[in-house]
């Protein structure tokens, strides 16, 4: 199995335009084969202690994959090509960890 996880920071105030984007093309990944999972996830409001929080123009992405084949076929899937067009403007950083467990 592998695991991304992925931060996605927005442009100031962009975040939830973003958000909008991600979950309008979230049931088309749903539906490649090989997803797992794929969940945008926020901080958790005044959660303290031992959290590091992410801020408010930014946003996680956990997916999980049945293999790295599957993955690379969702990289190139035509539904993220257009995601990643409508998104370019409104984002100021992305960043992929691709993982598995060991």
């Amino acid at each position: 199995m592998i695991h991304v996880f992925a931060t996605v920071t927005a442009q100031p105030g962009q975040r939830e335009a973003v958000l909008a984007l991600f979950n309008k093309n979230r049931p088309a990944v749903l539906a490649e084969t090989g997803c797992i999972s794929y969940e945008a996830v926020v901080d958790v409001p005044g959660f303290g202690g031992f959290q590091t929080p992410l801020g408010d123009d930014t946003f996680a992405v956990v997916e999980r994959w049945e293999s790295a084949e599957a993955l690379h076929a969702h990289a190139a899937a035509a539904h993220m090509a257009e995601y990643a067009r409508n998104t370019a403007p409104l984002l100021a950083k992305r960043v992929i960890n691709v993982l598995h467990a060991v």
